[in-house]
This record gives C-alpha cells, sequence and structure tokens, in this order.
C-alpha cells in the first residue's frame, strides 16, 4: 500500500514477541523499508523459542529486506548515538524513526501518594528522555542529509486523560505529546515530519504487568489479565483492545509519502475509546 523502498527506519522497543515494535518493524519492512531494530536486552521477554530483536530481524529477511539488530538503552545519550552511528554505518542513512520503547509497568502504577521517586525517574527516563534523546540524535541526522523523514512517537490515550494510578506514565505520555508538538514546529521547515500515535490497551506482553500491578485481590496473573482486558473493552467503543498491527497501520502511513502534509498530531489508535 506504501511505498517504502529506499528507505531506513529505526524502530525502538522492537523485541517483544507480541509487542507493538515487532508489529511495527515488519509492517514497514513489508512496505520495502530495511530497519534497525533495538532493545535494551536482546530478549526482553523470556521466551525457549523467542529470540527477541534477533528473531525480529530474521523475520525481516524473510520478507527481502535487510535487518540490523542493536542493543542499547534509549536513556543513555552515548548508547542512543551509537545507535544512530551504526545504522549509518550499515545503510548510509536515516529515513524514519519510531520511538517505540517504553518503560515496563509494574511498581509505578500505584497512587501518587504511594509511588516512589525511583519508579518515577525509571518511567521518565525511558518513556520521556528516551523519545528526546533518539529525537535528538536521529533529528541531527536528518537535518544533514536534507531530504526530510518522518519521526514518530508512541504516546497514549493515557497522554491525553490521566487515570488512577497511572500518575507516572500518564505525565510521561503527556510530555511526549508535547514534545512531539515542539519538534514539529521546528523541523517543519527541513521537510521533517513528527507525529504521534496514542493506543489505547494493545494485546502485547506488558497487558499482564500492568493487570497485576492495577488489579488486587487473590486472582491468579492470568484471571488479573483476563478481567482487565475484560474491563477494558467494555468501555471501548469497537467492542475489542488494540492489536499491534492496529498501529503498525498507522505507523506505516505516517511513515509514508502518503502523510506529507500531516504534522504536530497526536492520533488515537483506541477503537473509539
Amino acid at each position: 500500500m506504501y511505498n517504502l523502498n529506499g528507505k531506513v527506519a529505526l524502530v525502538t522497543g522492537a523485541g517483544g514477541k507480541n509487542g507493538i515494535g515487532r508489529a511495527i518493524a515488519t509492517r514497514l519492512a513489508s512496505e520495502g523499508a530495511d530497519l534497525v531494530l533495538n532493545d535494551v536486552t536482546e530478549v526482553p521477554y523470556l521466551d525457549d523459542e523467542w529470540r527477541g530483536i534477533t528473531s525480529v530481524a530474521e523475520e525481516i529477511k524473510a520478507l527481502g529486506r535487510k535487518a540490523i539488530c542493536v542493543v542499547a538503552d534509549v536513556g543513555n545519550a552515548g548508547q542512543v548515538q551509537n545507535m544512530v552511528d551504526q545504522a549509518l554505518e550499515a545503510y548510509g542513512r536515516l529515513d524514519i524513526l519510531v520511538n517505540n520503547a517504553g518503560a515496563r509497568a509494574g511498581s509505578d502504577r500505584v497512587p501518587i501518594a504511594e509511588l516512589n521517586e525511583a519508579d518515577w525517574d525509571r518511567v521518565q527516563n525511558v518513556n520521556v528522555k528516551g523519545v528526546f534523546l533518539c529525537c535528538r540524535a536521529v533529528a541531527r541526522q536528518l537535518i544533514t542529509q536534507c531530504q526530510g523523514g518522518k519521526i514518530i512517537n508512541i504516546s497514549s490515550t493515557a497522554g491525553k486523560r490521566g487515570y488512577a494510578r497511572y500518575g507516572a506514565y500518564s505525565a510521561s505520555k503527556f510530555a511526549v505529546i508535547g514534545l512531539t508538538q515542539s519538534l514539529a514546529l521546528e523541523l517543519a521547515s527541513h521537510r521533517i515530519n513528527v507525529n504521534a500515535i496514542c493506543p489505547g490497551l494493545v494485546n502485547t506482553e506488558r497487558v499482564g504487568h500492568i493487570a497485576s500491578a492495577v488489579i488486587e485481590g487473590d486472582l491468579s496473573d492470568q484471571e488479573k489479565r483476563d478481567l482487565h482486558v475484560a474491563r477494558t473493552e467494555s468501555s471501548v467503543p469497537l467492542g475489542r483492545i488494540a492489536d499491534g498491527s492496529d498501529v503498525a497501520r498507522m505507523s506505516a502511513f505516517l511513515a509514508s509519502s502518503e502523510a506529507d502534509y500531516l504534522t504536530g498530531l497526536a492520533i488515537n489508535v483506541s477503537g473509539g475509546a
């Protein structure tokens, strides 16, 4: 549908077997892009058969595209710059950045009055500082190339509306939208489009982590997950939570020339919620 032939895309947080990053990366590859795949560890979630970004790279190569893997902490400026340098060494250019990496849900999902400073800092370091550092490093390269480009930041519907027990997360995702709007204005003259995607709950490994953190009671982890999904789906007009492919479709559109006149947006992918 979208012609990304000759484009190089960097996707952070791409190693989850059921993750948004994997869905986005493979969709961009199916549209013709070559990929730089990042995660903070090669295998972010333990699985006997899944090998994280290495497995994603194999899928992309099976589609006839190129892929390299770079393990890096997006909250570390030196590691981010090294990641960009490796991309340039492999491909000679960058065209698309998708800031998908996110802090793992857990002990931060508590009332703000009970929130530890360390948990606040951990969420902001990945979700805000990580987006800033990746945007800064890639924007500098895109400006140097003088050929335009696309930056896509994954925010959340919780970046437009606060929820109880989501204080650190919501603050971080509100910040991503503000950063997106500011950067869109700064880079418009360079023909670099900057937009945010705001998913609702997406069917990934993170759902179990969220459910275990926010649902109390003597229930198994699976029961908590099922309950959290059911509660969420009851508030979604389209009747289901999102799949990674829902977010990937919007990412492919925003990465393409079809979105050349769109910038500074924060687009809900939430089934009408």
